[in-house]
């Protein structure tokens, strides 16, 4: 079976604040996809799930940027992320795309603990699916 394979270019940018220490990602060919980490391995394995998610639903993909074309601010990086669409709708199937609000200090925590809140939500409704 052909896999399909996404892959586009993503602004990686540092951040030290309040929050911490941490990389959060975008991509100005993927508009709303944000993403973080506390390690730039961290939050590029996380953009790999944010792509997917914003591409699952999108018929026609975003074309390719040329990074070099874009200008940067200090403290920004640019990198590749590629994801292999065929495997992730087999494992999620088509998604679409909700906002939910959470207290601070649980974002912190997840962050501070590397976690996936898309994902926990995801599973979460799964578990009460199947109850």
């Amino acid at each position: 079976m052909k896999q399909d394979i996404a892959t586009y270019p993503v602004i990686l940018t540092e951040y030290n604040d309040e929050s911490g220490h941490y990389y959060v990602v975008t991509s100005p060919n993927i508009q709303g996809m944000v993403t973080d980490g506390e390690t730039i391995p961290e939050a590029l394995e996380n953009a790999k799930d944010a792509l997917a998610t914003m591409l699952a639903n999108d018929p026609e993909r975003p074309e390719v940027q040329d990074p070099r074309e874009w200008t940067l601010d200090k403290g920004q990086q640019t990198s590749w992320v590629s994801v292999n669409m065929t495997r992730w709708l087999n494992k999620y199937g088509k998604t679409v795309r909700r906002n939910i609000s959470i207290p601070a200090d649980l974002n912190d925590w997840a962050k501070k603990n590397k976690i996936n809140v898309s994902k926990v939500a995801t599973e979460a409704l799964y578990d009460l699916q199947e109850a």
